[in-house]
């Protein structure tokens, strides 16, 4: 117990965005934006996306968690 609150307070992990939840998924599986596009419906959908411009909607967080096998947790977290 004392080594895993030392753990705790000195070498915490921090959760990932939603994107760059995303985008790590993305280069561990060599995905590319395209491969992304055709699981989300629209290559500008994906782009703005990443440019902050759009949030993720149910649908798309459904998608990505059933395609991708990215934590619900993780997509759902405000960004």
């Amino acid at each position: 117990m004392l080594i895993k609150d030392y753990e705790d307070r000195h070498y915490t992990i921090n959760v990932p965005s939603p994107i760059e939840a995303i985008k790590h998924r993305m280069e561990q599986q060599g995905l590319t934006n395209k491969d992304l596009a055709q699981i989300l419906g629209f290559k500008s959908r994906v782009s703005d996306i990443f440019k902050n411009s759009r949030k993720l909607n149910l649908n798309m967080i459904r998608k990505l968690h059933n395609e991708l096998h990215i934590p619900l947790e993780t997509l759902v977290k405000e960004y």
